[in-house]
């Protein structure tokens, strides 16, 4: 009866149940539990195996650039990093208010793992999240104008309660690329959270999107009341990478 039982949970997908109740039959555990702890134990398995899965869906449907936590986030001084700004960040509230955080800093310094740090804390959370480089992105985007799955592509980011859009103003934005974005910061406006990180200042940013009144239009919505990190400090890569001893004979 037991393996009876064990084949139709596995065949109506109950995966963290049918576990639970292999590994309890095989442990003896069954005989201690009454009715209805028994119950509770593999509603609790089969629901902890479906968050589990759930939450490594979210994530990879992200397409993170890094496998990012909170945890792991160096704050050292020079940085100008505030644990407690970033642990206010991680609880994700900011995306439940539909605000904007701008990571600022120069290359190497970690802000697409800041941004993928908290991405995969929002998916943790249980939010739909997209991490996209910006060039890769708007490359994509004018492909999808050209095969007709423009408003497919932008419908799909709209959808994400938090866009990540990494290396922000690499290189100035064209008209086509420029008026993608404009549609995608107005979609986004005040209904959902975006993150984005650049080498560039955000002074620098109006420069770099061009066409005045349009710019004027993205970084009012943009930048008013956007929560900000502005990293200093020397690039972590280099920190990071090993020293070679060269020896002249």
């Amino acid at each position: 009866m037991n393996n009876n039982s064990l084949e139709k949970m596995r065949k109506m997908k109950m995966f963290g149940m049918f576990q639970a109740f292999k590994t309890s039959l095989e442990s003896g555990q069954p005989i201690g539990y009454t009715i209805d702890e028994m119950i509770a134990y593999l509603i609790e398995a089969e629901w902890d195996d479906r968050q589990n899965r759930r939450i490594e869906r979210q994530i990879v449907n992200a397409r993170f650039r890094y496998k990012a936590s909170i945890e792991e986030l160096s704050y050292q001084t020079e940085r100008n990093l505030d644990r407690n700004q970033l642990l206010r960040l991680a609880d994700c509230n900011f995306i439940k208010r539909n605000e904007t955080l701008l990571v600022t800093g120069s290359t190497g310094i970690g802000k697409s793992y800041i941004a993928s740090a908290l991405g995969h804390q929002a998916c943790i959370l249980g939010y739909r999240v997209l991490y996209a480089s910006t060039p890769k992105l708007f490359a994509r985007l004018k492909m999808a104008k050209a095969d007709g799955s423009y408003l497919k592509e932008l419908t799909r980011i709209e959808r994400q309660q938090l866009l990540i859009l990494d290396d922000f103003g690499l290189q100035p934005f064209d008209a086509q690329s420029r008026a993608a974005l404009m549609e995608i910061i107005e979609d986004r406006h005040g209904k959902s959270s975006t993150i984005i990180t650049s080498q560039l200042p955000v002074s620098k940013w109006h420069e770099v999107i061009g066409e005045k009144t349009i710019a004027d239009a993205i970084l009012d919505r943009l930048v008013h009341d956007a929560h900000r990190l502005e990293l200093t400090g020397e690039s972590m890569r280099r920190k990071r990478k090993p020293q070679v001893e060269i020896s002249y004979q």
